[in-house]
């Protein structure tokens, strides 16, 4: 991954985000020595934020299981039945 300083990306903003449209790597930038935020091209950023909502998903799923917030197949099938009609 790049590291770029905050006054460099101020400075060459284009140039970088040119670098960064081509290689697609995601760019740290510091501020004072410290990480301060990511560059990431646009495509990488909506593929993340899907994968949250998948992965997000999972996790209320695995909750319900745990609390057992379940229902027999038929149950589900009478509940899908009314969104599908």
């Amino acid at each position: 991954m790049k590291t770029e300083l905050v006054t460099t990306l101020k400075r060459r903003a284009t140039r970088i985000l040119a670098d960064l449209r081509e290689s697609k790597d995601p760019i740290l930038i510091t501020e004072h020595g410290a990480p301060s935020a990511y560059l990431v091209d646009v495509e990488m950023f909506e593929w993340m934020q899907k994968r949250m909502q998948i992965l997000e998903g999972i996790a209320r799923g695995e909750r319900a299981i745990l609390e057992g917030r379940t229902l027999t197949k038929a149950e589900a099938r009478r509940r899908m039945r009314k969104w599908l009609a």
